[in-house]
């Protein structure tokens, strides 16, 4: 198996972008990676889309892809794994390289979710729960994570407090990122006084709606030392992937999430590495509690110990363990497919040097973790700069 390298990177500023449609934010963010990348070819393409037919009304987007960056008839494939699908196309792009089909691999992720209505929105997002179970009775993604906060609170005694500090510090990196949806920071006080959206979760507490897209350009390292040498190398060291049931009343234990705590052991025995080798990580922040819950899940923290790191400032851009530099899901916007893109980017950005304002000091090591549903599927990624 090939080691994979990062070679391109591109991503344009997520908003509502009432202006353009998914096909021109998708080529923003393709072109760029492969401008940055230096090439004028690919092999093949994939690419992570949750549900462009319920939000844009455009299903066939590998078609799509190939057509309008004029790649044709290179092949190219679109992934759907809800919130996940971009990290999933990840996977699915190092595999490609890494078993020597392709050479070059363009990896796309892309939503545009403010072209409906916001019930329409909510709709779209709630098939990636169990739509005969949790769906028929009328519960979306922020009960869904609002119950899970719950349980965390009354296990450990994480506290509400805690679930705002992690807004405060993601908007704070947020504040940062010239790409960001929400780049402003926020105090305890406005986060803990925004709305109610799903007790104990308010608003800020939840990630918005958001139109974006990201991209990648993959190739084998020994190629990227040889003839891509205008950015420090950086490769993929560890990929992992797993499931967990889709529905929450399925699970044995609502404080945790399965399946990024089997994946991430997965990254970690590929990569040789573990936990405390990690120097940052992007985290799948689709609400507070799931950035608390997923840090335990990765082995950053014991059970119970993700509020209180977030609280002390463990998981800010100077703590010990930086988790979401980009502004997370929850600054920097959840366009769902694009996400998982978006995440290796940061990653990519720091380890070259290129984080701007928010730029970490030397990361060697960085990880990143997509999930989508409730923690139904989830993917992480480990890279490595050389």
């Amino acid at each position: 198996m090939r080691e994979v390298a990062v070679i391109g990177v591109g991503l344009h500023k997520w908003g509502e972008l009432w202006d353009m449609s998914i096909r021109d934010i998708l080529v923003t963010a393709a072109v760029a990676a492969l401008k940055d990348a230096g090439v004028d070819h690919v092999d093949s393409m994939f690419l992570g889309c949750m549900s462009s037919g319920l939000f844009s009304g455009q299903e066939h987007l590998a078609s799509v892809m190939a057509d309008y960056l004029d790649l044709t008839p290179a092949p190219a494939t679109r992934v759907e794994s809800a919130c996940a699908s971009g990290g999933l196309a990840v996977r699915l792009g190092w595999m490609e390289v890494a078993s020597g089909l392709s050479d070059i691999v363009l990896v796309g992720g892309v939503e545009k979710m403010t072209d409906v209505s916001g019930t329409e929105a909510t709709f779209a997002l709630s098939t990636a729960a169990d739509t005969e179970y949790e769906g028929y009775q009328g519960v979306t993604f922020p009960g869904l994570y609002a119950m899970m906060a719950r349980a965390h609170m009354n296990r450990y005694g994480t506290t509400l407090e805690q679930l705002s500090q992690v807004s405060v510090k993601n908007h704070a990196n947020g504040a940062l990122n010239p790409y960001a949806q929400y780049p402003f920071p926020v105090t305890l006080e406005t986060v803990m006084n925004s709305t109610m959206v799903a007790e104990p979760l308010r608003l800020l507490h939840c990630s918005p709606i958001t139109d974006g897209a990201a991209a990648l350009v993959l190739c084998p390292a020994e190629l990227a030392r040889k003839s891509f040498r205008e950015h420090p190398l950086v490769v993929i060291t560890g990929s992992g992937h797993a499931t967990d049931t889709i529905a929450l009343h399925s699970r044995a234990d609502l404080t945790t999430i399965k399946a990024a705590e089997v994946a991430a052991k997965r990254a970690y025995e590929m990569a040789g590495i573990g936990p405390d080798d990690i120097d940052f990580a992007e985290v799948h922040d689709c609400f507070t509690i799931a950035e608390i819950m997923t840090t335990e899940a990765l082995g950053f923290f014991a059970p119970g110990q993700g509020g209180p790191a977030a609280e002390n400032g463990e998981t800010s851009r100077e703590g010990s363990k930086p988790i979401n530099t980009s502004g997370g899901l929850k600054a920097k916007g959840h366009p769902v497919g694009a996400t998982g893109v978006a995440q290796i980017i940061e990653l990519v950005l720091q380890l070259r040097g290129e984080a701007g304002k928010r730029q970490l000091k030397e990361p060697r090591r960085g990880l990143a973790q997509n999930m989508g549903g409730s923690g139904g599927s989830s993917l992480v990624h480990i890279l490595e700069k050389r």
